[in-house]
């Protein structure tokens, strides 16, 4: 029975807070077979994971998966470095992007669509210190204005 649908495995929840991102792209990833078998018990750390374009090729770097928890001498290495499968059009895309202006590659997300190990890489640019408050700030004002709206509601009622 083939798999349908989507299914979280990690996600890099720091991504958005560091960087504004520009554009996202799905990519495929080569992996070994104990690689996928960590991954289905959803085993993986984006923590440290980036991407860079080395000889017209797309590599993630720095992505934690886990040894299998019952493979042999097979295993592969937690910390190996992955093949990103996009189609030529984007990686050149890509390429000429991040030579043009100071972008980086950031995983976002890795996860199962219809039984394949998708990635989610995003184009993206770094944020400075005084753009991460400025987003915490407005966060904050948009929670209170949704609270205060539900008080005012609450009020009326009661």
């Amino acid at each position: 029975m083939k798999e349908k649908g989507r299914k979280a495995i990690a996600t890099n929840r720091k991504a958005r807070h560091n960087y504004s991102i520009l554009d996202v792209y799905e990519a495929g990833i080569a992996l070994v077979g104990t690689e996928v078998k960590s991954l289905r018990e959803g085993k993986a750390s984006m923590v440290d994971a980036y991407a860079t374009i080395d000889d017209g090729e797309v590599w993630l770097r720095g992505l934690h998966v886990p040894e299998f928890s019952h493979g042999t001498w097979t295993n592969h290495s937690p910390r190996r470095t992955r093949k990103l499968l996009l189609h030529r059009k984007e990686i050149d895309k890509l390429t000429g992007k991040i030579k043009e202006s100071s972008l980086t590659l950031v995983p976002l997300s890795m996860y199962f669509a219809d039984g394949k190990v998708k990635v989610e890489l995003a184009l993206a640019k770094g944020k400075q210190d005084y753009d991460k408050r400025q987003d915490l700030a407005k966060r904050d004002a948009e929670r209170e204005v949704v609270r205060e709206v539900g008080r005012r509601i609450k009020g009326m009622r009661g």
